[in-house]
């Protein structure tokens, strides 16, 4: 829009580099950086590593922990601790899956504890299922029971009843 003559009409080079702030006097303090702009894109970088992902043609025997999300398309004999589970279409598990979230696309067989657990149309889960939400989509597989509790990630059962002649607390 502007030619380099209009802005300088005496045919002066444009500066190099462009103009930096002279630098505050000793002992004053510098002013505040606007929030968000620094601490954002590095704290999200660090905090949030991309999804591991177990590719279709591996096959793993062993548990896996870990704290962040995993997409499993293989095949694993063990338990899995994640933060967020996806069990892939072709991926079977079988053991223990817990992970504050969970998507099943896949066949798991064993008990699956999440507070967020979703079953989708291609679903097959043999085992029990404790959550606190949980979402089954129409053509999912689910042979088990189904359990809410607060905490499903306490690694602890509901408290059973007392039974009849039992040892049942004194009021």
């Amino acid at each position: 829009m502007f030619s380099k003559n209009k802005m300088n009409p005496q045919g002066a080079e444009a500066p190099s580099q462009p103009e930096t702030k002279p630098a505050p006097p000793p002992g004053a303090t510098p002013p505040p950086k606007p929030a968000g702009l620094d601490a954002g894109i590095g704290s999200a970088s660090k905090s949030k590593a991309a999804a591991s992902v177990l590719s279709n043609d591996l096959m793993i025997k062993g548990d896996i922990k870990t704290s962040g999300d995993i997409t499993i398309e293989g095949e694993v004999e063990g338990n899995i601790h994640a933060h967020l589970l996806t069990v892939g279409e072709g991926a079977i598990v079988r053991g223990e899956v817990v992970a504050d979230d969970i998507v099943v696309n896949g066949r798991v067989v064993g008990r699956v504890r999440g507070l967020k657990v979703r079953l989708t149309s291609t679903a097959r889960v043999e085992g029990d299922i404790i959550h606190k939400t949980i979402a089954i989509e129409s053509g999912a597989h689910f042979e088990g029971a189904v359990q809410r509790q607060e905490d499903p990630l306490g690694g602890k059962s509901a408290p059973k009843p007392p039974q009849a002649g039992g040892d049942a607390p004194k009021t």
